[in-house]
């Protein structure tokens, strides 16, 4: 929906983005300690230049403690396990995928651009680069048809990964996007409330990674967190007392507009 008919993509030039550094520094000063090179997809930008500017950022910044990026696991699947561990010690620290599901045919229907092992591979370039990885997941993108499936195959894949962090979004359809027309014709069944808990559990009882876990999104219905595997069966308490909720008391169903 963000991209379709906005600006169309491009990389901005390195001096142009150096720029605005100087002008945060001048605004901020020596005291930024985290910083986001945002967009949809910055991975995808050419390696040696994502490295310049994190070098400079470094340079600039001397509280720097993290520098982060989104990325597709596909860009950095090409970028391969050099192009990361590059990344890494030019300070790129931190990096947000959406992992989705770890289904292959939900992957497919969503025009995802990528499979399990794909998802894999890049996971672990990252996580052997020494990069903290932050994977996100989207509860009832299966819809009812597949939601067994995406609860097993998602749990498999984050368990082959065992990412820093693993962060759970429930599915809202949008405007302007097929999956909202297959919701109101029917062919996409979302799941209610209480079958989004559901997987949910189901996905936490599979999991066996050293990873923080963390609900905290409007989109969700309730919030679980906590450092795994210890937290795992407080969140799995948590869950099941939300069953004892109607499920009139949980947010009411949206479209989302951005």
């Amino acid at each position: 929906m963000v991209y379709k008919d906005g600006i169309k993509y491009k990389v901005r030039p390195v001096e142009d983005i150096k720029e605005d550094m100087l002008e945060a520094f001048d605004k901020y000063g020596r005291h930024v300690r985290t910083l986001f090179f945002p967009a949809g997809n910055t991975i995808a930008m050419k390696t040696d230049e994502l490295c310049e500017i994190c070098r400079y950022a470094n340079e600039l910044f001397p509280n720097l403690q993290r520098i982060t990026v989104y990325g597709s696991s596909q860009y950095i699947a090409g970028k391969g396990p050099e192009g990361m561990k590059k990344l890494a010690k030019a300070g790129l620290s931190r990096i947000h995928v959406g992992l989705e599901s770890g289904d292959d045919e939900i992957l497919r229907l969503i025009k995802k651009g990528t499979d399990s092992e794909k998802q894999i591979a890049a996971g672990k370039y990252v996580m052997d680069a020494g990069i903290e990885l932050s994977l996100y997941v989207i509860l009832g993108i299966g819809g009812k048809q597949r939601t067994s499936q995406h609860a097993v195959q998602t749990a498999r894949v984050l368990n082959r990964i065992s990412p820093d962090f693993i962060r759970l979004r429930t599915f809202v359809p949008k405007i302007n996007t097929p999956l909202l027309k297959d919701v109101m014709d029917g062919t996409f069944v979302m799941l209610g409330p209480h079958e989004v808990l559901r997987e949910t559990a189901e996905i936490v009882k599979r999991l066996e990674v050293d990873s923080y876990l963390a609900s905290d999104h409007y989109t969700n219905y309730i919030n679980i967190e906590g450092q795994l595997p210890a937290a795992k069966e407080r969140m799995l308490r948590i869950i099941e007392a939300a069953f004892q909720r109607s499920e009139e008391k949980f947010r009411p169903f949206f479209i989302g507009e951005q």
